[in-house]
């Protein structure tokens, strides 16, 4: 049901998944922020009942609906609901996601099954349920969020590196059918690097410290900043989010094999904390519920996180970027045949 409050406004009607926590809950409020009416989908009650809540105090409509996105008849009906409510669907965020942070031999294979269903599938499965109602129309944009993982895998992280990676394939053939069909329906690519989010304290974690994302460490305002962009200017393919994810991409591109031995000799000691693992597995069932709580956008690192990106401004003005070195070059070309 939708939340009381606001007046009916004038801005897009976006659809987020995986909306009541972390990078979801930070690009919800942002689109909010615009005036914008945001669809919250997710399992958790708690964290959706408080994200609603901080859409409409940033200026935004908010529309509750709770779902399993790894359910294609459910985000299917979810999708009917926000049409039903508001008419249309004009941005589609995929962000829900699940993972275990352990070696490929310690996770079960319907654990590796369920973070497929609900990472990969569940992508998919929201994907076509925008296509439904975007295509008719000839207008909409699908922002698919991603991540450094999804070009480069890591350790302890098979299962979500491995469906990222399929987002990424799934996603460039749909844009070449797209393309293919002239349609004004837009996809897009947001690839991003280690934030802080709640999911650290939540991940099923068989390793002996606790999970934490590899440093340097973002926090969800900048990735929420890049979607809402990437939703303006969908005919970019993807978005590099922040220094690391553009490093670890050029580094993969240039010496792949050399990476791998240094993720072998570091990533196992750089995503774990001191501390046993103490927090709720939300694999299965979410982290909030049924009698949980709220655990909102940020995780535990706000001490050391960062909420600028020179990195992202150059990904989102490269064409301008491109255009000033082209001018300065041509003029100081100018200016030294001037003075020969």
């Amino acid at each position: 049901m939708r939340t009381p409050g606001t007046a009916r406004r004038r801005g897009r009607v976006v659809v987020v998944t995986g909306a009541s926590g972390g990078v979801g809950r930070a690009t919800a409020r942002a689109f909010a922020a615009r005036g914008d009416k945001v669809a919250l989908l997710a399992r958790g009650r708690e964290g959706l009942a408080a994200a609603a809540d901080e859409v409409q105090r940033a200026g935004g409509e908010a529309l509750v609906v709770t779902v399993d996105v790894s359910d294609a008849k459910a985000v299917e009906d979810a999708a009917q609901q926000v049409v039903d409510a508001y008419g249309r669907i004009d941005v589609w965020v995929n962000n829900a996601f699940a993972g275990v942070f352990a070696p490929f031999t310690e996770v079960a294979p319907d654990e590796f099954r369920r973070v497929t269903e609900v990472t990969y599938l569940g992508c998919v499965f929201g994907t076509r349920a925008a296509l439904r109602h975007m295509l008719p129309r000839d207008r909409g944009t699908i922002v698919q969020v991603g991540s450094a993982l999804a070009y480069r895998g890591i350790p302890l992280q098979s299962a979500y590196c491995g469906a990222k990676h399929a987002i990424q394939g799934f996603n460039e053939s749909l844009r070449c059918e797209l393309l293919h069909a002239r349609s004004r329906v837009r996809t897009t690519m947001v690839q991003l690097p280690g934030v802080n989010t709640p999911q650290f304290d939540w991940v099923l974690n068989r390793m002996p410290g606790r999970a934490r994302p590899v440093a340097p460490v973002y926090q969800p305002e900048v990735a929420a900043r890049a979607i809402v962009h990437a939703s303006s200017h969908a005919r970019r393919r993807e978005y590099w989010v922040g220094g690391s994810t553009a490093a670890t991409l050029i580094a993969n591109a240039v010496a792949p094999g050399l990476l791998d031995r240094y993720l072998a000799r570091t990533n196992f000691d750089a995503q774990q904390d001191e501390g046993r693992p103490d927090g709720p597995a939300n694999l299965w069932v979410p982290a909030d519920g049924p009698h949980g709580q709220d655990h909102g956008a940020h995780g535990r690192f706000d001490d050391e996180a960062t909420d600028g990106s020179p990195q992202q401004w150059v990904s989102r003005n490269r064409g301008r970027l491109g255009a000033a070195l082209t001018v300065g070059a041509g003029a100081l070309a100018t200016r030294r045949l001037v003075r020969r």
